[in-house]
C-alpha cells in the first residue's frame, strides 16, 4: 500500500500514535477479508461489504495523513 510513501509510513508507524492505530487496523481488515474470502472465517456478504468499507475509510485516511507530512 501506498509504495511511494515507504519511508514515510515506517517514520509515522514509529512516531505518530494515531497513524500507527489506523495502519493496524486497516491491516488487521484487510487479513480478515482475506480469510473470509478463503473460508477460512464465516461472514455474510453483507458483513463482508461493510468491512470493505471501513478498510476504504481507514486507507482514506491514511492517504490524507501522508499527504499532508509529505508537504
Amino acid at each position: 500500500m501506498f509504495p511511494e510513501f515507504r519511508d514515510l509510513i515506517s517514520k509515522l508507524k514509529t512516531e505518530d500514535d494515531h497513524f500507527s492505530r489506523i495502519f493496524n487496523k486497516h491491516n488487521e481488515l484487510d487479513q480478515k477479508i482475506k480469510n473470509i474470502e478463503s473460508s477460512i472465517e464465516l461472514a455474510t456478504q453483507q458483513e463482508v461489504e461493510v468491512l470493505k468499507k471501513e478498510k476504504l475509510k481507514l486507507k482514506d485516511e491514511l492517504y490524507t495523513i501522508l499527504k499532508k507530512a509529505a508537504a
